[in-house]
């Protein structure tokens, strides 16, 4: 039934009402660079479709530990929001960010934006895991301290402190705030790095920016520098939000909020903060209007024909021409053959535009049927991460079923890691990278993505690595799809390896996200010691690499686990690693951690 006049009117001006307060809450704009150093990419080009693609991804997804980080194509972005915002804040900080990407650095190929409480950025070089303290912003409290040594102190003190509670932060978050006494005066900081830096990463990017602005802030009762990689602030008022695990705050001093802005009184900052909301408010009322007009006019038009019809157009634009894929693989012949899956061969391929591709030809006798392989066409193409191997396309004509991936040209970890020669080029540093890689990939299919995946053959031969030795999780064609509010199932049909799969799944076939933390678990003692779960040992003493490492870790004796092709590396973060390994094959399902907490 169509929607009175009336009822619209009301509807429209309860959606104003919300708005107001959202609005005086929005992230403040501070600043943009656009890097013209990487150059620039043309309109209608496919740069500019997969950034767009990937800023609208950032846009329209919601994160529960404020950091985004994807590849679309050549484009790698990162977005990360202050940590005490909620999931909804950041998105909508994230989607702001994206918007004025677009809009203040049209053509660049790399750029940064920053807000009072995000930075994001896009560049098509490579950016994970790597410090970046370059196209730095720095902003100071207009008002000066009167007991300079005092404060200088306490406070450089206070951002060391939180500088190693924030480097030490885990794979989701790096980020640490606390408070201090100089005098009568209370300091408060805030120190952050983008997770997908290590510890010492982490830290010596707060110090390079410390180091680098401590003249420029070196009488300011408040000031903030921000990077692309790391930043960090400090004021005489309280300026973030107390975590909902974090103790009581202290109460607040009672000086007055400082200012951010370089220059500029206060009265002068309170007429910019009014009008930006006045602003906000009419475009956003605006805004809503054209919404609730074009909700109003598509009302009775069927939603479920529409989103089969784009979920058809989708399917279609993956779709590739059996011929060419022939000619790409030199009609599948055995030179171009570079291994063989559980449903198949995978084949080297070479398009005409010179790209190259691996092609997962599926067997018929591998059991899945004709929906199975569409559920995995529109399973993994939905799914975008820089740890997951891509898949560009497929092809089904006649009794031909393929699937189209990127091409890594490194192989699978375990040509690597169990070769005695090659795995000298695995040296610590490596290792943890792609332990950390894996661990990124699984939580994105556990919990980040759109679908729910539980991988189910998670092992060394499915983790491929690229040209840069970043791994990537492969191999999807055992996964099974949940909605968002499930987490374990059942199954009569077990896939999976055995060394690889968990008890429960092996003998009962239960399994959950917690069967992958096993599988996971393997991988860890398998990439710290470089051996083979399933062929560990001697021939005179045949103990399981599991077995093996229980009984040294109880023993003290754990380093005898270390591979000795590992002549250097942090002692400690491998025993660490191996304590995670431990915890992730524990036999009882509930004592296993998730990928969230490791």
């Amino acid at each position: 039934m169509a929607m009175s006049y009336l009822e619209l009117t009301f509807f429209l001006s309860c959606l104003i009402i919300q708005l107001v307060p959202l609005t005086v809450a929005q992230s403040v704009f501070l600043t943009q660079y656009c890097i013209s150093e990487r150059g620039n990419y043309t309109n209608n080009s496919t740069y500019q479709t997969d950034l767009n693609s990937l800023l609208t991804s950032f846009s329209n997804t919601q994160v529960e530990y404020g950091f985004y980080n994807s590849s679309v194509g050549e484009v790698n972005g990162i977005g990360l929001c202050r940590g005490d915002l909620t999931p909804d804040t950041c998105r909508s900080c994230i989607s702001n960010s994206s918007q004025d990407l677009r809009r203040l650095c049209p053509n660049y190929k790399e750029a940064v934006v920053y807000y009072d409480r995000c930075t994001l950025r896009y560049s098509n070089r490579s950016i994970f895991g790597t410090v970046d303290t370059s196209y730095s912003l720095a902003l100071a409290n207009t008002q000066n301290v009167s007991d300079i040594d005092l404060f200088t102190q306490k406070r450089d003190d206070l951002l060391l402190d939180l500088r190693g509670n924030a480097a030490s932060g885990g794979l989701l978050k790096k980020y640490a705030t606390g408070e201090t006494l100089a005098d009568f005066i209370t300091i408060y900081a805030l120190v952050q790095c983008t997770p997908d830096l290590d510890d010492q990463e982490c830290s010596d990017c707060v110090a390079d920016l410390s180091k680098s602005y401590s003249d420029f802030l070196k009488y300011k009762q408040g000031g903030r520098v921000m990077a692309p990689s790391c930043n960090f602030r400090f004021e005489t008022a309280r300026f973030y939000d107390t975590l909902p695990d974090a103790p009581p705050p202290s109460p607040a001093n009672s000086s007055p909020p400082p200012n951010d802005a370089t220059a500029g009184d206060g009265k002068s900052n309170r007429t910019r903060t009014v009008v930006i909301i006045v602003v906000a408010t009419v475009v956003s009322v605006i805004l809503i209007s054209c919404i609730c007009i074009c909700i109003f006019l598509r009302m009775g038009k069927p939603k479920d024909k529409d989103e089969t019809e784009d979920e058809i157009l989708e399917v279609e634009s993956l779709q590739f021409n059996l011929g060419s894929i022939r000619n790409a693989t030199d009609n599948f012949s055995d030179s171009n053959k570079l291994g063989q899956g559980g449903f198949g061969a995978v084949y080297k391929g070479t398009l005409s535009n010179g790209q190259d591709i691996a092609v997962k030809r599926l067997s018929k006798g591998s059991g899945q049927g004709e929906l199975e392989f569409k559920n995995e066409v529109l399973l993994v193409a939905k799914l975008q991460h820089r740890n997951l191997a891509r898949l560009l396309g497929f092809c089904l004509e006649g009794i031909e079923r393929l699937l189209i991936y990127e091409f890594v040209p490194n192989a699978s970890l375990d040509h690597f890691l169990f070769d005695p020669i090659k795995c000298s080029q695995l040296y610590w540093e490596r290792r943890y990278k792609i332990i950390v890689g894996i661990a990124r990939g699984l939580l994105y299919l556990h919990e980040d993505s759109r679908l729910r995946i539980i991988h189910r053959d998670l092992k060394a031969s499915n983790i491929l690595l690229d040209e840069e030795m970043n791994p990537k999780i492969s191999d999807f064609g055992m996964a099974r799809l949940f909605s968002l509010d499930q987490t374990q199932g059942d199954t009569k049909r077990i896939v999976g390896t055995y060394g690889y799969m968990a008890p429960e799944y092996a003998m009962r076939g239960n399994f959950s996200v917690k069967s992958d933390v096993y599988s996971f678990g393997v991988l860890i003692l398998e990439i710290v010691s470089g051996q083979k779960n399933t062929s560990f040992g001697d021939e005179e003493n045949m103990e399981g690499l599991i077995s093996f490492a229980w009984r040294s870790w109880r023993e003290g004796s754990a380093s005898n686990l270390i591979d000795p092709s590992m002549n250097s590396g942090s002692r400690s973060g491998i025993m660490r690693c191996i304590h995670i390994g431990l915890l992730c094959v524990q036999e009882n399902v509930a004592d296993r951690p998730t990928m969230a907490s490791i």
